[in-house]
């Protein structure tokens, strides 16, 4: 079997004995250049195959971990009472808002935290849609699709076109199209009309929440 170029591995599984017993057999017949060469193919195609099953192992482990996550916690959250929800926009704004330009100015990536945010100030200030004015951040490379994003944001938070500032197209060295280029909609911000109190208010709001955890007791 060696001598027709088979592996130490094969012959190793096909006579039931161990690696090291079959090599020591083995160790003298010589392989052609042609037999060596189709034995490191073998090799190499079986060493790829095996990271590829481990690799594919792997990703289906954490795509699964996501999703057992992701239904706990839409299940943990189900029924998010009014002091929760609340907090939870506080808390948002103190990790994304801005807190120098005393005005309240948030901006975000995620359309969903953004939505989350505009229905929040609804609820609990009153604000309504035609109080918010809205400005795209986005790479320059964008700009002919400046009407496409605009349009975008304007359907997923429900503020009106005639609302939004001037794009900001963000300049860059860097003038790689990457595969989602069609879906990349930037950043969007979103402003209060008149906002200076409320952004104070926010401020308090903040603090208030910031000495709440630092005295909070854990059970």
């Amino acid at each position: 079997m060696r001598k027709k170029g088979e592996s130490v591995k094969v012959i190793s599984r096909l006579l039931d004995v161990s690696k090291s017993s079959v090599s020591l057999w083995v160790r003298d017949i010589i392989l052609s250049v042609s037999q060596m060469e189709k034995l490191r193919k073998r090799m190499v195609t079986g060493t790829e195959k095996g990271r590829m099953i481990g690799a594919f192992m792997q990703k289906k482990r954490r795509l699964d971990m996501m999703e057992k996550m992701e239904k706990l916690g839409i299940q943990k959250f189900s029924r998010l009472s009014d002091q929760e929800f609340f907090a939870a926009g506080i808390a948002l704004y103190w990790g994304e808002g801005s807190k120098k330009k005393r005005e309240f100015f948030i901006c975000n990536s995620d359309p969903n935290l953004i939505v989350f945010m505009i229905r929040w100030m609804n609820k609990f200030f009153g604000i309504k849609t035609d109080q918010l004015r809205a400005v795209v951040g986005i790479n320059e490379i964008h700009r002919k699709r400046d009407k496409v994003v605009k349009n975008f944001w304007s359907n997923v938070t429900g503020i009106p076109l005639g609302q939004f500032r001037q794009t900001s197209f963000k300049k860059s060295k860097v003038h790689k199209v990457y595969e989602n280029f069609n879906e990349h909609y930037g950043t969007l911000g979103v402003h209060v009309l008149k906002g200076c109190e409320f952004y104070y208010k926010m401020l308090g709001l903040i603090e208030g929440l910031s000495q709440a955890g630092a005295l909070f007791k854990a059970g």
